[in-house]
């Protein structure tokens, strides 16, 4: 690797996740650790003068974006003017920008994979705010990626996937749509397509622009939770005796989530060579991650 990488949020599952592969193929990530208040556009402006790198990642705000439970506006107001100061400053130094986004981005009412030109209308907050950062570095920084994923699922105790099996073990009853749709993603997965992008990249190919990414085989949230739940039972007995089926409008988070959410990996393919892997296949090392930290 000829670019010098920069990593913020290197302490989240997915920045692991990156900083992991990419030391087994030999490529390393200064990953500075965050002010105690987090990353704001002041100790952004100091850490970017004085470090310079040619390529930077994105992920300060992984959780929240992609595992957190609830948010508010105030919280992502300042992570919007942050990515945005960010952007300016990625513009300035000339470094490309790597910027995660997500399928929330979409209201769900197309019952066909979204492709990179479908308009985007986002249902709930999260959505809303990671759309207006996508604006902010489009129209900022020109060298960019913006990489949209499908449901992105890691080991930390307090994300997606943690939280859906404490309620199993407590729960002896799940209810899941079993009309909502969308790629599941392992967070290895996630990396892996990050560092081939940024392999790419360093190659001095101009591939900027958006792009889509979900794991193989697209399913609806009842049958990914029932391949979740079998796997999990190799680990620990679980409460829980049934998944019920019922409608997407009737989860509670129905307002927020889209119910179709599967996104088309055409472009990523025909511009990076990136082929989606079967997210059944990275199950059994998430999972044995996961109960090997709680």
């Amino acid at each position: 690797m000829h670019m010098r990488l920069m990593l913020l949020g290197g302490g989240s599952a997915l920045g692991r996740a990156l900083i992991h592969l990419g030391a087994e193929a030999d490529i390393s990530f200064l990953a500075p650790r965050p002010p105690e208040q987090g990353w704001d556009s002041a100790s952004l402006t100091l850490l970017l003068d004085e470090t310079r790198p040619d390529a930077l990642v994105n992920l300060a705000y992984y959780h929240d974006w992609f595992q957190a439970e609830t948010l508010d506006a105030a919280r992502l107001a300042t992570q919007e003017r942050a990515t945005e100061r960010l952007a300016e400053l990625c513009q300035h130094h000339q470094i490309i920008l790597l910027q995660p986004s997500s399928y929330r981005i979409f209201d769900g009412t197309r019952a066909t994979a979204y492709g990179e030109k479908d308009e985007p209308m986002p249902l709930g907050l999260r959505g809303q705010s990671l759309l207006r950062i996508e604006q902010g570095v489009r129209s900022i920084c020109p060298r960019h990626v913006l990489l949209r994923f499908g449901w992105l699922y890691d080991d930390s105790p307090d994300g997606l996937l943690g939280r859906f099996l404490l309620r199993a073990e407590r729960e002896s009853v799940l209810a899941l749509a079993d009309d909502r749709r969308g790629n599941p993603t392992p967070v290895d997965d996630a990396a892996r397509v990050m560092l081939a992008v940024l392999k790419q990249l360093d190659c001095r190919a101009p591939l900027w622009g958006t792009y889509h990414y979900g794991g193989h085989e697209a399913t609806t949230a009842l049958a990914f939770g029932q391949a979740v739940l079998g796997e999990a039972r190799v680990h620990r007995r679980l409460a829980v005796e049934d998944i019920q089926a019922q409608p997407h409008a009737a989860s509670p988070d129905a307002a927020e989530e889209p119910q179709h959410a599967v996104l088309s990996c055409k472009k990523i393919l025909n511009t990076f060579g990136i082929k989606p892997r079967a997210w059944r296949a990275g199950l059994p090392s998430l999972l044995d991650r996961y109960y090997r930290h709680v």
